[in-house]
């Protein structure tokens, strides 16, 4: 009998998982794979090269044709860390460490993908409804990932993610919350359920899109709080409405007793308000939140109306109800016993509430990944990693991510926050510890990388980086450039 030879395995030493690939297959990420007993990257290394042009994804087969490989173009490449590799077991230099001459600077891009178990995204939703109280539990697949922050104007916030959930629980859990982070940083949508069963909401996320909720695609955020919204537009119902009730969840506007009425000579109208006043025009808590008019639980809006004074309103007193974003809006007056009757709404009060609208933004989702590079990261850049971090905090070495500009967060450590639509697509992938693995680069000086204690030895010119095997995209035309004078404190100082 022929002996069934089992094909020969090789070692990835990429993450923590360690694991032992069959030729032809991948390993558990998906991102590097055994040919012919040779370990190789299934994802290139991304070089943004400036232009005009639009970023765009891989180059699809048959595009060869279209691009010369030249890297420069004319123009000044930026080797990102999509696809460069990382630096586990953690005793290695970076991937690469590429220099080139900026503007007469001798500069150097220490290039690495992170490894990151501290990492999480924050999700900003534009919208008034309610999707969740805060601390509310986000939930994917059953399996908790992240919760319900505090709101911002005119938009709800979510916090994903974050060591707890991806290693802090079951292993489910963390798998789902892995899962979850890298199709949100890679532009996929998500859908998750917020809160317990007796208030749950369902949620798609996709970040630069508009957020589905309880399976309706939101279209615009409010203008402002129903108070703000009295003193962009009173000029507005001036003399075509005697009385108008902006509704918001949060801040409900009054025009008669908001001071932009009392300036504008708008009467009294004996109306009365079933919320809690706070400020003349102003009424906190009108109804409880939900996805109804201005955020609220309501789809008739006369319920947050109590009875009008006899002794102040009059038959016929006109009354205009709208929400914070003018989709919703309905026009009404006062019989003989004080009662508000619906109407159809004069043409003047339509445009008004069509420029509220106007004046909205599309309701649109933002994910911001956010993550802390740590010790072992920072070891690729150099033998005394406390050095990076003080460089970084003193501005001679600027962070980026994917080419993407990052805020870097006060205090101690590198804790760095950008914006998923500034970087190449696919720029996130994952080990199954569970952890994101996702690009970061420091740029700065070679005399100031010296002075850190860099890996000098492993200092390679931009020139040699192998052109055929890397993936070329243009410069995303809102994000920054990485290299500019401006991003580093040495620059303040010449002329």
């Amino acid at each position: 009998m022929t002996e069934r030879v089992k094909p020969a395995k090789i070692r990835c030493d990429a993450c923590p998982v360690m694991c032992y690939i069959a030729d032809g297959n991948a390993g558990a990420c998906d991102r590097y794979a055994n040919h012919d007993g040779q370990l190789v990257r299934l994802d290139p290394l991304t070089i943004i090269q400036g232009g005009s042009q639009k970023l765009v994804p891989f180059m699809p087969e048959g595009a060869e044709d279209s691009w010369d490989g030249d890297i420069i173009q004319g123009e000044r490449p930026f080797v990102t860390a999509v696809g460069a590799g990382t630096t586990y077991p953690d005793y290695k230099p970076a991937p690469f460490i590429v220099s080139q001459d900026v503007e007469g600077v001798d500069m150097v891009t220490v290039v690495t993908e992170g490894i990151f178990s501290y990492c999480g995204v924050k999700v900003k939703i534009d919208t008034d409804r309610h999707i969740g109280h805060e601390r509310d539990i986000v939930y994917v697949d059953g399996e908790p990932i992240g919760h319900v922050m505090t709101s911002e104007y005119g938009s709800k916030m979510l916090s994903l993610g974050g060591v707890e959930h991806l290693t802090g629980g079951s292993k489910k859990e963390g798998r789902v919350t892995c899962d979850a982070l890298m199709r949100l940083c890679n532009r996929e949508a998500v859908t998750m359920q917020i809160g317990e069963e007796d208030h749950q909401t369902d949620v798609v996320v996709e970040a630069g899109k508009a957020p589905i909720i309880n399976g309706e695609e939101e279209k615009l955020m409010r203008v402002g709080c129903g108070s703000a919204t009295i003193g962009m537009f009173a000029m507005q119902w001036l003399d075509h409405a005697d009385e108008v009730v902006v509704v918001d969840d949060h801040i409900t506007g009054v025009l008669s007793e908001h001071e932009a009425g009392k300036q504008l000579d708008v009467p009294p109208t004996g109306i009365k308000l079933l919320g809690r006043r706070s400020t003349p025009g102003r009424y906190f808590q009108v109804a409880n939140p939900g996805t109804g008019w201005g955020g609220t639980d309501i789809e008739d809006p006369l319920k947050i109306l109590g009875p009008f004074k006899p002794a102040v309103a009059w038959e016929g007193l006109r009354v205009l109800m709208v929400s914070t974003t003018g989709e919703q809006y309905a026009y009404y007056e006062l019989d003989a016993d004080l009662v508000p009757q619906p109407k159809p709404a004069p043409k003047a009060l339509v445009a008004a509430s069509e420029l509220i609208a106007e004046n909205c933004e599309p309701s649109v989702c933002s994910v911001l990944f956010m993550a802390g590079a740590g010790g072992s990261l920072r070891a690729g850049v150099t033998e005394n990693p406390v050095r990076l971090t003080r460089s970084v905090k003193e501005s001679l070495t600027h962070v980026s991510c994917g080419g993407a500009d990052t805020y870097v967060w006060p205090g101690g450590g590198i804790t760095v926050m950008v914006d998923v639509l500034d970087m190449p697509t696919q720029s996130f992938g994952y080990v199954p510890t569970p952890a994101l693995v996702a690009p970061i680069e420091f740029t700065l000086r070679v005399s100031d990388y010296q002075t850190l204690g860099g890996h000098m030895d492993e200092v390679r010119p931009v020139d040699q980086i192998n052109r055929e095997a890397a993936r070329h995209v243009a410069q995303n035309p809102s994000a920054h450039d990485p290299m500019a004078r401006g991003n580093f404190r040495w620059s303040k100082k010449d002329p």
